[in-house]
This record gives C-alpha cells, sequence and structure tokens, in this order.
C-alpha cells in the first residue's frame, strides 16, 4: 500500500468533519489513493472480459493509464488544485493505453478543464470536473455505446449534480457519486445485450467505479489493499495455450517487479519462494521499494507478479524474452534491422502497431517506416506511438493501430502530435487489414487521398483468429467451453471446437476463402515449423484452387492469424 499519511493530507481530507474544499495536495492525495485502491482490484477488473479471449486487460490498462496520470504529480509540491489536474491530466493522456485507459485519460481531461485556474476545488467545481469529465469522454468517442464506462461518467456527473443541491460537503458528493457510479455499473448488462449474454457487467465502468471508490475510501479513512470480493475468478492467462505441446525446461523469460511492501519482508522465505518459480534471483531494496529479478519458464511469469501483490503494491513490471533474446545475439532481430522503408523529409511515413517478431518483418517488408510493439494484453501508450511519429524525419505520417483495441490511443496520438505532424489514422483492426494497407501505400501522394486508399483497401480483407477459450460462455449462439479452440471472425466469435486444423478449415469457409484468391496464414509463438508445415498441407487439400502462404507471426496468444483476399 503506498504512503497516503502525510500530515497535510489527513488534516485537510482524512480528519476534516466537513469538508468544504480540496486544495492541490489534496487532490494529489485522492489521486495516489484511486491508484492504490484501482491496483488492489485490478485483476477483478480483468476479469469481466465478455470474449472468451485472452485479452482480458481492461484493468491493466486503466492500471497503467492511472500509475503514468500520478507519476506525473507524485513528486509535485503544488497547492493549485487546476495546475495539479492539468499534470494528471497531462500524464493520464500520454500514459493512455486501451480504449478504456484512453477514455479514462478523456474523463481526466474534462475534469482538468473545469478546474483550469481554481486554487481550491469546491462543490461547484467538482460538479463541473464531473460534468466536463462526461462531455469530453463522449466527444472523444466517434459512435458513443451505452452500458459502457461512458454511461457510468454521465450516472456519476447526474448524481454529483444532485447531492450538490443538497450538501456543500464534497465527501457527501463523492458518496452519491460512487454509489450512483455502482447502480450504472450494475445496470450495463441492461443496455448492452452482449454483457448480459455474458453474465458480466463492463470493465471499463467497473473500473470507474473502483478508482472512484479509492478516492472516497481514502477520505472515510478505509483500508486500500484489502480486495473487493470478485463474482468472477481472474483469467488464468498463465493457462492460455496449455493446449499446445509442453515446452522444454530452460530460462525462457526474464521478469522484474518493482513493489512496495506492506511490512518489511522476510526475505528467507522470499527467496525460498522465488526459487520455487524460477532461477537467476536477485533481491534489491531501496526507498521503500524492493525489486525481484528472476529468470522462468513462460508459463510461470506471471507467478513473481502474484507474489509481489501478496506482499505489497506492485509499482512496475517488466518482462523480456530470453529466447528471443539470445536468438537476436546472432541475428541482431531488432527493431533497428527490420527492413523498414526508407522516408525522405516530406513523405508519407506509417508508423505500425505488430503484436509479433515475424508481423514486424513482414510489415516492416510492404512499407512501413516505423513499428511499436503491441497487440492483445500489450497495448502500447499513446506515448509509445508519439515517440515513433517523433522520431520519422517527415511531418506526414499515417498510424495503423492494427488493433480495435488501439483505434482509440492512435487517435489521441495524433491529436497529441497535431501541433508538429500530420498525422492520419488508418482504423486498422487486425494485422492482415494493416498489411493490405500498407500495400497500398504512395509515399509521394495526397495525405488525404493515399489515407482514404489505405483504408478501403483494409476494409475488403476478412481476418480470421483462432485462439484458446479463457472461460466458459455462451454469445451469439456460440457455447464455449473454457480450453477449447474458438474461432473469430473480424473480431466476432463463430466457432468452438477441440480440434485445431478443423476450426482453422471452418473458420476459412465461414470467410468465404473458396472465393478469393489468396489465403495467408501467420502462425502464433508456440507453432513450430513442423505444425505450421502441416496446417498448410491441410489447407492446401482443403483449398486447391487458392494460393497458401504461411509465416510465422510470432504474436502471443493466438495459434493462427488469417486473411483471405
Amino acid at each position: 500500500m503506498l504512503d497516503l499519511s502525510t500530515p497535510r493530507a489527513i488534516r485537510q481530507i482524512r480528519l476534516a468533519t466537513e469538508l468544504r474544499q480540496c486544495d492541490g495536495p489534496g487532490l494529489k492525495h485522492l489521486t495516489q489513493a484511486a491508484l492504490t485502491w484501482f491496483s488492489t482490484n485490478h485483476k477483478m477488473v480483468n476479469a469481466l472480459n465478455v470474449f472468451p479471449v485472452p485479452d482480458g486487460d481492461t484493468g491493466t490498462n486503466m492500471l497503467l493509464t492511472m500509475q503514468a496520470a500520478y507519476k506525473e504529480v507524485a513528486e509535485s509540491q503544488e497547492n493549485n488544485v487546476g495546475k495539479v489536474a492539468h499534470a494528471i491530466a497531462h500524464g493520464a493522456l500520454m500514459g493512455a493505453r486501451g480504449n478504456s485507459g484512453v477514455i479514462l485519460s478523456q474523463i481526466w481531461r474534462g475534469f482538468a478543464r473545469a478546474l483550469d485556474s481554481i486554487e481550491v476545488m469546491q462543490v461547484e467545481a467538482l460538479v463541473k470536473a464531473f460534468a466536463e469529465g462526461r462531455d469530453t469522454a463522449y466527444r472523444g468517442v466517434v459512435k458513443p455505446v451505452e452500458g459502457t464506462i461512458l454511461t457510468v461518467i454521465k450516472d456519476c456527473a447526474a448524481a454529483a449534480e444532485e447531492a450538490a443541491v443538497h450538501s456543500q460537503d464534497l465527501r457527501y458528493v463523492l458518496e452519491q457519486t460512487v454509489a450512483a457510479a455502482h447502480r450504472s455499473v450494475a445496470h450495463t448488462p441492461e443496455l448492452l445485450p452482449v454483457l448480459k449474454q455474458a453474465g458480466v457487467v463492463d470493465s471499463g465502468g467497473k473500473g470507474l467505479a473502483v478508482i472512484l471508490e479509492g478516492m472516497l475510501r481514502y477520505v472515510r479513512g478505509q483500508s486500500l489493499d484489502q480486495a473487493e470480493e470478485a463474482e468472477m475468478a481472474p483469467l488464468d492467462l498463465a493457462s492460455v495455450g496449455a493446449a499446445l505441446e509442453a515446452v522444454e525446461p530452460g530460462q525462457e523469460w526474464e521478469v522484474v517487479v518493482d513493489f512496495r511492501p506492506r511490512t518489511e519482508p522476510d526475505l528467507p522465505s522470499l527467496y525460498a519462494r522465488l526459487e520455487g518459480i524460477g532461477t537467476s534471483i536477485q533481491v534489491g531494496e531501496g526507498d521503500g521499494l524492493y525489486r525481484v529479478h528472476v529468470h522462468l519458464l513462460k508459463i510461470k511469469r506471471y507467478e513473481p507478479i502474484e507474489l509481489a501483490e501478496e506482499l505489497g503494491t506492485v509499482v512496475n513490471v517488466h518482462m523480456e524474452n530470453l529466447i528471443d533474446q539470445m536468438e537476436g545475439i546472432q541475428g541482431k532481430r531488432k527493431e533497428a534491422d527490420l527492413p523498414l522503408a526508407a522516408v525522405e523529409p516530406g513523405q508519407i511515413a506509417v508508423v505500425a502497431v505488430s503484436p509479433g517478431p515475424g508481423l514486424s518483418r513482414v510489415l516492416a517488408s510492404v512499407g512501413a517506416a516505423a513499428i511499436v510493439s503491441g497487440g492483445q494484453t500489450m497495448n502500447p501508450s499513446a506515448q509509445d506511438l508519439i515517440h515513433a511519429i517523433e522520431a520519422l524525419p517527415t511531418d506526414r505520417i499515417i498510424l495503423l493501430p492494427n488493433n480495435k483495441n488501439i483505434v482509440l490511443t492512435a487517435q489521441q496520438a495524433a491529436e497529441l502530435s497535431a501541433s508538429a505532424k500530420q498525422v492520419r489514422i488508418v482504423p486498422t483492426r487486425t494485422v492482415p487489414q494493416g498489411i493490405a494497407a500498407l500495400l497500398n501505400l504512395n509515399p509521394n501522394g495526397d495525405l488525404e487521398t493515399v489515407r482514404a486508399t489505405m483504408e478501403r483497401a483494409a476494409n475488403g480483407v476478412e481476418t480470421g483468429e483462432v485462439t484458446t477459450a479463457t472461460r466458459d460462455v455462451e454469445i451469439d449462439g456460440v457455447a464455449v467451453t473454457d480450453g477449447q479452440i474458438i474461432g473469430l471472425l473480424n473480431g466476432s466469435l463463430k466457432l468452438a471446437g477441440d480440434d485445431l486444423q478443423t476450426i482453422v478449415i471452418q473458420l476459412l469457409r465461414l470467410m468465404e476463402a473458396a472465393d478469393r484468391e489468396l489465403i495467408t496464414v501467420y502462425s502464433g509463438e508456440e507453432v513450430t515449423a513442423a505444425q505450421s508445415e502441416q496446417m498448410a498441407e491441410a489447407l492446401r487439400a482443403a483449398f486447391p484452387s487458392q494460393s497458401i502462404e504461411v509465416h510465422h507471426g510470432g504474436q502471443p496468444h493466438y495459434f493462427y492469424i488469417l486473411s483471405a483476399e
């Protein structure tokens, strides 16, 4: 649990009989409390994934966004609440990840606008902040969907306005707002049928409710390190891909976890537990933080994080694939060695997001000038995309997010880069769409014309994805059992079964691959070359009139990504 016990914050917020105003330090500590409580409960938010696919990362994305937001003010001594709000919003905007993180950052942006130039926040300003947070969030989404985090912030704003009629106590207004948030979350399945089918509430809305609840718990003096009882067990990401062949023993991944312990750890016990997880163990301590370093099997790579969460609050995680690193010693398969397109000043350059090293090479070979790593469970931040944009020697940029959960982040990065560069988005939702778009790139053309051409090409591609179900569910008439092979067509669940080859062939038939010229298959990181070849043989037999291309994509979680053109 983070240290929230500064005397100023206690006097002003936690011990006040009636809380009439909040200054900069007060908002800073409320944000810290929100982050701490969300960190405690983010796994529960992750578990509220609608589809049974390994992308239950709403909680993780919102946590990373909140960490970036609080980092901007962690060392601040600013008293002006408006300036603190702007710093928090800036951090959230730059660190936003995934759709949920982007919308959360827009809520913070609205808060900051409402509090601009205000020295201390009173109830009237808080009500305006919720209202502007709502309006800014809705404006940031092209087609707002009710039954999501947008509905929850709308209901929060209404509750804050109603509460202000009865009291000028900030604590009372926050209590009423949090209660409204939880009621709104409980109602989301009635507004969004897919939630009702899956038997869950909206994860982004739940995340917002948890964030606000963290602030309320702080002003009430309640604990911030005891997780809520979750109605659904958290997803076990380590079991994803269990149907694949077992990996050979070895040091496959490096994990580094920084955490702040609740009490002084028993080091012999900590070392003993780490020895049961992996090797090359190192534990360091400084400034109240402990850093754990361990090499381990891929399937165990989340265990050090879980161990650290038992002992305290995780503040930073770094993971690296050692096998890929070792291969890099020979092949130097780093981004700098990809066949990236050379770009001259004034030309159009493409920044593409890629979930795997093989897919990165394909994207680079067809014209990408910069690659940003990201995909399911590892959405890049707006800052990651901005860095790639800024590094290119031209002011004309096209962004390919290549994942539905990265489109809003790409839009935010484009907006934040607008003062220095012309950035356009081709809202590709899959890598095959991104590849099709790149094949229609004209570096010397008119930016808007090229964008439109690339978007038309992307929309003409059918994409299939094959992965392992992470839980039992029935959606749109497709009943899925945890551990089954599932097939998705353009992001929609279509098939479930127990045989990988059968699912791939059935999915391609749904994609009407027999009526198209080319079938391209991108194998995942755990699919061997022999397995890929066996799949290619089966596809040639099933689709004798089509050209079949097989590439190693290296994407995590998904056995195969398919395209039919």
